[in-house]
């Protein structure tokens, strides 16, 4: 055999061994870099990637991604900004899914699971799922989207047979009546999630719920609306694998407790029984009153979510010590430095923490009820497993944050919002133990800190550009005290590439010029910063492939939720820049400019 059959032979069996592998890698990042070794591996990683999600939908178009993973099964999709859940963002601001719905219908062939975040869907839209995908999609997730109605649920419900799971949690959907769920239950019997949690849906029928977990024996987790809980125990006898429940409702008033001891509403609720692999749960208006339902399975559960419970500092403090296995806790402030306190004393296998601010015109009902530096000092020592912590939290100090670095070295997640509950806090700036906490968390990917003016000096934020080496997304509100400290952060964070920022006291041209220095930055979004006329001081970031787009400041109406009246907030000017293959979008509504620097500079 001569030299040059012997290299076609060698090359011919590389290529085959490399056809078996590459498929077996699954981390997006890695597919990348192994995309870009030679033709081949690009060829080799086109034809065989399975997943993609887009972080932002207008970065390509439909047509690009098909043609270059035309056997794509798992698509995943981002519409609006991450801020629209706050209410920050337009609701006419884009990321409607009719072109990708018309290009995923006509060219990929093997999707099986389809999710969409953040997005408008229309009833069309989901028609034309139901018709030409409904025989092999698997998975619909409609995750905090708008724009359809029951009427589309209905066409998904009577077509996609094989659905596994439906999720459309905190979506905004337009409810004509209950009937999808009811044909829901007569089409399918494969289904394994079902979430409608966090909507307005309220012409659902406990009987189509119980028919579903009858014809679904693989059903393992549940998430609805409000449903007053006492009218699904059928569902919870028929759904024998279930093992997460969410929502439901216990409306019901607090009933005062007989002079012989015995408490109505507590008789009342004492009939719920939950089925026996059920270790995931969140039941919404839970009163103190109500909580021993909880008891008889508190030894197994894994998750809770009180977000939406009635349950004071006391009440738990008495739940979160009877689960020791707890792993998932999500709730609010009024948890307290004592709630954390017994999650660090009794639930050492926690890895996620999730508290949210209470309502801020609803008196505490315990002056614990405020989670502080105190708390998360205990919280730290105890839960040494914690990978995720989301906290909100009316005082914070150097010292909390330096013992978060020191003991919890999984967390790869970290957003801390220091709240203005207090006028005076006990330690602050806090560049010190911003520094000792990403010194320490070495697996820290997201980061997420909104403080006050004040609160991180320059030298602060130059300590997170310079600790943060592997950190992919970060938060930053109200940090930093001029241009100078954007920019030596900037010079850091080589890995970073989706940055949000939030009342801070930078300068266009600084934030251009940070955006160029950031060399892994794909994404970025500014609201509140020094504007300059026209958004001219912008263009120096200006380059082939990164779209800028400005949201002008603006007053936005609301009603205010108690009495009704109509509340005025001044909304600051945004900037949006990221990279997209797709050029300049064209679905821009009228609170949208698109920063176009040919026409600046010719004016």
């Amino acid at each position: 055999m001569d030299d040059r059959s012997s290299t076609r032979l060698s090359t011919s069996t590389n290529d085959t061994v490399w056809e078996c592998v590459i498929p077996y890698v699954q981390e997006s990042r890695d597919r990348d870099a192994v995309s870009l070794v030679c033709k081949r591996w690009w060829q080799i990683d086109s034809i065989t990637r399975k997943h993609i999600t887009m972080a932002l939908c207008y970065t390509a178009k439909p047509e690009q991604l098909s043609r270059r993973f035309p056997h794509l099964e798992s698509v995943k999709l981002k519409g609006k900004p991450r801020a629209a859940m706050f209410n920050l963002i337009p609701e006419d601001w884009g990321g409607y899914v009719t072109p990708w719905v018309v290009e995923i219908t006509k060219s990929f062939s093997r999707l099986k699971a389809l999710h969409f975040r953040r997005m408008i869907v229309g009833d069309s839209d989901l028609e034309l799922l139901a018709i030409r995908r409904g025989k092999v999609l698997q998975v619909l997730k409609l995750d905090k989207c708008s724009g359809f109605s029951t009427d589309g649920l209905l066409h998904i419900a009577r077509s996609c047979r094989n659905l596994r799971t439906l999720l459309m949690e905190e979506s905004s959907i337009i409810e004509k009546d209950g009937e999808w769920v009811h044909e829901l239950a007569l089409n399918n019997t494969v289904l394994e999630n079902l979430n409608f949690y966090m909507t307005d849906l309220v012409q659902v029928r406990a009987e189509d719920l119980e028919l579903i977990a009858r014809n679904c024996k693989s059903l393992v987790s549940m998430k609805i609306s409000e449903c007053e809980i006492t009218n699904l125990l059928g569902f919870f006898r028929a759904a024998a694998a279930l093992e997460e429940f969410g929502g439901g409702a216990i409306n019901d008033q607090p009933e005062h407790v007989a002079e012989n001891g015995y408490n109505e509403q507590a008789g009342k609720y004492a009939a719920v029984v939950f089925p026996p692999r059920l270790c995931q749960l969140g039941l919404t208006y839970l009163g103190k009153n109500e909580m021993s339902i909880l008891f008889p399975i508190t030894s197994r559960v894994k998750k809770l979510d009180l977000l939406y419970a009635l349950l004071d500092t006391a009440a738990h403090c008495f739940l979160l010590q009877r689960c020791p296995n707890l792993e998932i806790l999500e709730t609010r402030n009024v948890v307290g430095d004592r709630g954390l306190e017994v999650l660090g004393q009794y639930c050492k296998r926690l890895k996620r923490l999730r508290i949210e601010r209470g309502a801020d015109d609803q008196e505490m009902e315990d002056e614990e009820g405020a989670v502080t530096h105190s708390g998360l000092i205990d919280l730290a020592k105890g839960c040494l497993e914690l990978e995720y912590m989301a906290v909100y939290v009316s005082d914070i100090t150097n010292e909390a944050l330096e013992i978060i670095g020191r003991y919890l070295k999984n967390l790869s997640d970290f957003r801390l919002v220091l709240l203005d509950r207090e006028e005076r806090i006990t330690d602050l700036p806090l560049d010190n133990g911003v520094r000792a906490l990403l010194r320490g968390c070495h697996n820290l990917r997201r980061f997420a800190l909104y403080v006050r003016p004040g609160g991180l000096t320059d030298v602060g934020l130059s300590y997170v550009g310079k600790y943060s080496p592997n950190v992919r997304w970060m938060l930053l509100g109200y940090v930093g005290e001029s241009d100078h400290g954007l920019l030596e952060f900037s010079k850091g964070c080589p890995s970073l590439q989706k940055l949000e920022m939030r009342g801070c006291c930078f300068s266009e041209r600084a934030l251009a010029l940070a955006a160029l220095q950031l060399k892994s930055l794909r994404y970025l979004w500014v609201q509140g910063y020094r504007a300059s006329s026209a958004g001219r001081d912008l263009l120096a970031m200006a380059r082939p492939f990164w779209n800028i787009e400005l949201i002008p400041a603006r007053r936005v109406v609301a009603n205010d939720g108690n009495n009704g009246e109509a509340v005025v907030s001044e909304h600051p000017a945004h900037i949006l820049a990221y990279y997209s293959l797709a050029g300049q979008r064209t679905d821009f509504s009228d609170t949208v400019r698109p920063l176009d620097p040919t026409y600046l500079l010719a004016e």
